[in-house]
């Protein structure tokens, strides 16, 4: 049965890539014709490319993102232009952006249905309100009484997210960008089975894209014959659309509104390392049990909303309070969430925001590292100011290009006092910030392009919690597989040099 539904797979993604070259050959046919209509279009569209050159520079925009417009347009005038009005001027695109603020703004009180914990944090820990207060601005509280629990790597992570699972009573949400079948997706299968026939409700949410090659085009109906309610995010389609470019990157699973899950791990078995896709896969992932696992609930059920086009009832999902066992939480929590169809770079700025206050040393995990100068800037900035900064990214690589443009940069960051070290036993897919002792966030947001300014992400802030030094311990472990990148290794001959600059004029756009 596998079999044949991964032959249907490769017909389909196989039309798909055909249809996408079949538009690309028309219009590179219109625009090399020789007759008096591809004339004109080829005069109009320089004019147009010169005027959206203007555009671009007056526009409110990243450096870096106006470079790769502004140098490919000038580069490839008639298709660099038509390229930037198909990714930025579509109908379809300012929708999705006006559904997504209505929703948005619609649930923005439901998110202190717990109690909040403003003011204490207020006269506890004055010195990181500048952080919490601009999370609150983006419409993320802060919650205390929750306890953070950190996992690394994936089969550390696993068992517990299936005993959380197998403990549901009223729903499980689950919202991922990859889903693959295998020993991670049928385990958990089993148990949301199970959870349907005991009556609870389960919902399944996963990227189309983050599945082209892992799931069966209809793979929401065979949920469906489970009684599990799937909606697939953004559906690809083999159009040339700017839609296409952000995806649901998160991942999330919520269990009755009072114990939620997130960070890099995806339901694919190298996620737990059952299967060696790019040697040993290091990964990161957190639990909130408490208030803060009502902040995940919203984020689904928005995002399921966007989906499915029905109208959601949050409320209806809040737990009934109840009081955490075991040893009670310290510290504080703040969930956030990040979309590309507003003006907050919600993840940069949780990034940028533990750089700048941070005393004595921030410690960083990526899988990738392609960033914008303010980026750059505030890593070199802060490792000059004294602070010990450290990247940990991979050695054994899972994208050529993107792997060559991420070691660009290490001369740069290295000169300017920051440790770059490749995780030599495989690949590392953590995104993890730790700093001072008592500042962390685990989520999904890599130091890319992709992922700060185009995809839908999330990450859990928290300041106090056990797992801060779970957190740290992990990384001082890891190094003990690592190896340092000094400053002759990373020099290169002229030909990578110049390769690695050109791979960054377009890192925005990779």
């Amino acid at each position: 049965m596998r079999h044949s539904w991964f032959r249907a797979l490769l017909r389909r993604r196989l039309a798909v890539v055909v249809l996408l070259l079949l538009q690309i050959w028309m219009l590179v046919y219109i625009f090399n014709s020789e007759s008096y209509i591809s004339s004109m279009l080829r005069t109009v569209f320089h004019i147009v490319s010169g005027f959206l050159v203007l555009y671009i520079i007056s526009k409110k925009d990243k450096g870096a993102n106006k470079v790769a417009w502004i140098f490919l347009i000038l580069l490839f005038p008639l298709f660099g232009g038509l390229l930037y009005l198909l990714y930025n001027f579509q109908s379809s695109t300012r929708k999705f952006e006006t559904r997504i603020l209505q929703i948005e703004e619609k649930n923005r009180k439901l998110y202190e249905l717990p109690g909040v914990a403003s003011e204490v944090v207020r006269r506890t820990i004055p010195e990181h309100m500048p952080q919490i207060q601009y999370l609150q601005f983006a419409g993320f509280p802060v919650y205390d009484n929750t306890q953070v629990e950190y996992f690394s790597p994936g089969e550390e992570f696993f068992p517990v997210l299936l005993s959380e699972l197998e403990k549901a009573e009223r729903y499980i949400f689950l919202e991922y960008f990859t889903i693959q079948e295998g020993v991670m997706w049928d385990s958990i299968l089993g148990v949301l089975k199970e959870k349907v026939s005991q009556g609870v409700e389960v919902r399944v949410l996963y990227d189309d894209i983050g599945c082209f090659l892992t799931l069966p085009k209809n793979y929401a109906a065979q949920l469906a014959e489970y009684g599990i309610q799937c909606c697939v995010f953004n559906p690809f389609r083999p159009m040339l659309s700017a839609i296409q470019n952000n995806r649901d990157h998160r991942k999330i699973t919520i269990i009755d509104g009072k114990v939620g899950f997130t960070g890099g791990i995806n339901l694919a078995d190298e996620y737990i390392n059952t299967y060696a896709k790019h040697g040993y896969w290091k990964d990161a992932a957190v639990k909130v049990k408490g208030k803060a696992a009502w902040s995940l609930t919203l984020m689904f059920l928005e995002m399921w909303e966007l989906c499915c086009g029905k109208q959601q009832n949050a409320k209806q999902f809040f737990p009934e309070n109840e009081k955490i066992s075991g040893k009670e939480p310290e510290g504080f929590v703040q969930p956030y969430a990040d979309s590309p169809m507003d003006d907050e770079n919600v993840g940069e700025h949780v990034y940028l925001q533990i750089l700048n206050n941070a005393k004595d040393y921030v410690y960083i995990c990526t899988p990738y590292l392609i960033v914008d100068d303010s980026m750059v800037s505030a890593l070199c900035l802060a490792a000059k100011s004294g602070v010990d900064v450290r990247i940990i990214t991979p050695h054994i690589w899972d994208k050529t290009f993107i792997h060559m443009t991420t070691r660009s940069y290490y001369r740069e960051l290295i000169h300017g006092g920051v440790k770059i070290y490749e995780y030599s036993k495989g690949f590392i897919h953590s995104k993890t910030f730790v700093s001072d002792d008592h500042t962390a966030t685990v989520g999904t947001t890599n130091l890319d392009f992709r992922s700060l300014y185009l995809h839908f992400e999330c990450g859990i802030w928290m300041y106090g919690s056990e797992a801060v030094s779970q957190i740290k311990d992990d990384f001082l472990d890891t190094l003990e597989q690592c190896q340092q990148i000094l400053p002759d290794e990373c020099k290169g001959n002229l030909v990578t040099r110049l390769f690695q600059d050109f791979l960054r004029v377009f890192a925005p756009l990779m």
